[in-house]
């Protein structure tokens, strides 16, 4: 049974109400935490290769959904065990949000390299509060702005959590 900030969620996420209903709130939880991990940990060491890695495996699932190695993993291993059904490619809000993340990573690895550190801790502040709003507030800021930037106002405060 998902709650009402749960199936704001999958609204935000672009996903279909046939989709919504086989989907497990907790599978599309799975790459932001393996991903927000890593950022969080590049973040702390100020890893800029681990930056570049992060960044590059968001461009694959970005460019080619049905590759995303995240989603595969988990519909191969544990929507299996747990019976459940696997998800479906992204669909564009979420790309949209993927891919806001691999250039906010790719700003903080050349930011690093540079030496530019106040640009590097800008887009790492963004990353850190991205990744904490969807992870804890179970509302994804990129798939917002992509709401936002197609004009769609009102639906995308209405996929709010708190609406």
């Amino acid at each position: 049974m998902t709650t009402r900030a749960e199936k704001n969620f999958l609204d935000q996420q672009g996903y279909l109400e046939d989709d919504k209903q086989r989907i497990w709130f907790n599978a599309l939880q799975f790459q932001p935490t393996i991903v927000g991990s890593g950022v969080l940990i590049a973040t702390l060491l100020q890893l800029p290769a681990l930056f570049f890695i992060l960044s590059a495996i968001l461009w694959v699932n970005v460019l080619f959904p049905r590759l995303n190695p995240f989603e595969n993993f988990y519909n191969a291993v544990i929507a299996l065990r747990k019976n459940v059904q696997p998800v479906p490619p992204a669909p564009p809000a979420r790309l949209f949000a993927q891919g806001m993340a691999t250039v906010l990573m790719l700003i903080s690895a050349v930011s690093l390299l540079a030496g530019w550190n106040l640009a590097a801790y800008i887009a790492e502040g963004l990353l850190i509060v991205a990744f904490g709003s969807l992870l804890f507030g179970k509302f994804c800021l990129g798939a917002y702005i992509y709401h936002l930037l197609k004009g769609r106002v009102s639906f995308a405060n209405a996929t709010c959590p708190w609406s």
